[in-house]
């Protein structure tokens, strides 16, 4: 989302008609393939995943702090509704009051102490080239490295979205090179986080820019470490349209979230039904905007009335309750624990899981070695809770063996021998 001169939150850019399916793009066999160092949130085989290998499904809010910074409880209210993952609104300094290192701590810790994930996004870049008050996604960099103080260490915790919606409709073509200088800007300052990169035409990419060269920018980041961000707004009002663009990342491994999205806009009515069901069966991440403070004709994009948790509006329901919604299908990142059963820090068997999975484990017995004592490798052969990760996923049937290797549409579904079997933090796994 975009915001006017004024206080208040207005519409996505306007988006131009435009077939998405015509632009395509050639990807190498290794695009979506992990370089990264094995610690904190990466992207492995077109996943995002945590250290210990699990997998990652986004399933958040956005929370527009820079314009509401006094709403102390946002972070803490979101995730009680079920998100696993809250989107931040930072400002770089360049358009709205710079965000400091010390309140960029802060913000890390409120999502720390509520057990969900830290999107962080500089907003000034909101559709640079045609909003002549953005800034540029190589200022956006400097920001971060002015608080990179904040981030050290917390690689398991924080996302860094560079820029919002970086270009608008005007000159988006020059996305693809600024991104890539963005991204090398990052890492040459030591800022090796998971990244993540909005489209350009208002973040909704109609004109396929970053879809027909995200391989190329990915495979120019040297930790490929680098997750794409769709807003989906009146472009995408159809499932057909939704299903196309988020089947295209992942048919060819590119690590895809929906950043943005709502039930209807100014610019179209998006398929929210579709977004968040295709989503859902696609294992892709899912941001909703906003909590709450949208103004200039666009408060229906609020999820709760004044910031209020226990008044949702039938956006915020529909969102956090209705099908395929947060409280149905967000999973807590299993940093924070999962009451010590697989997927947290201890094993059913008393020993710790291996914060290095199964790096710890040379001999393959499920037994690895850290911090002077042994270890057990989440699902691997020592780890026997019944749980995700043992033999058998809650609905009775097995885990694979092979994990994500036995299922290659990506359902959550595998098959090893002649029988079904559930990949282990997958949809399936329920």
């Amino acid at each position: 989302m975009r915001k006017p001169r004024s206080t208040l939150l207005t519409t996505a850019g306007m988006a131009l008609a435009a077939a998405l399916g015509l632009m395509g793009s050639i990807v190498g066999p290794s695009a979506g393939e992990a370089e990264a160092a094995p610690t904190g949130i990466r992207v492995s085989d077109g996943r995002v995943i945590e250290a210990n290998g699990n997998q990652f499904v986004m399933r958040g809010v956005n929370h527009a702090y820079t314009w509401y910074p006094e709403q102390t409880t946002a972070i803490a209210d979101i995730a009680a509704k079920g998100a696993n993952t809250v989107r931040v609104v930072l400002g770089s300094g360049d358009r709205w009051t710079k965000t400091s290192a010390s309140q960029v701590s802060g913000l890390i810790g409120q999502c720390k102490a509520n057990k969900v994930i830290c999107v962080l996004e500089v907003h000034d870049t909101t559709g640079y080239g045609e909003d002549g008050a953005a800034t540029t996604l190589d200022k956006a960099a400097d920001y971060w490295i002015s608080v990179k103080s904040a981030l050290q260490g917390q690689q398991d915790y924080v996302i860094v979205n560079i820029g919002n919606e970086p270009y608008g409709n005007t000159n988006a073509s020059a996305w693809t090179g600024a991104t890539k200088n963005a991204i090398s800007k990052l890492r040459n300052a030591g800022i090796n986080h998971a990244l993540m990169v909005d489209a350009p035409n208002w973040g909704q990419d109609w004109s396929g820019t970053m879809r027909a060269n995200a391989a190329s920018v990915f495979a120019s980041d040297p930790d490929r470490n680098t997750i794409f961000s769709i807003h989906m707004y009146g472009v995408y009002d159809t499932a057909a349209e939704v299903q196309d663009y988020l089947r295209h990342f992942t048919n060819n491994k590119l690590p895809l979230v929906v950043g943005e999205f709502g039930d209807r806009h100014s610019d179209g009515n998006p398929d929210e039904n579709a977004i968040m069901a295709t989503a859902q069966s696609l294992s892709v991440g899912y941001m909703g905007w906003s909590w709450s403070g949208n103004g200039s004709g666009v408060e229906y994009l609020d999820m709760a009335n004044g910031f209020n948790a226990n008044s949702l509006t039938a956006w915020g329901n529909r969102f956090i309750n209705g099908a395929n919604g947060i409280a149905a299908t967000s999973k807590t990142a299993t940093i924070y624990g999962r009451g010590g059963g697989p997927g947290s820090g201890t094993a059913p068997n008393g020993y710790p899981y291996c914060a290095h999975g199964r790096s710890s484990d040379p001999d393959g017995d499920g037994w690895g070695w850290e911090n002077s004592r042994s270890c057990v490798v989440q699902g691997g052969r020592a780890d026997g809770g019944g749980g995700p990760g043992s033999g058998t996923a809650p609905n009775g049937y097995p885990y694979c063996a092979h994990g994500r290797s036995s299922d290659p549409d990506g359902d959550g579904w595998g098959w090893e021998n002649s029988r079904s079997c559930v990949v282990a933090g997958s949809s399936a796994d329920s």
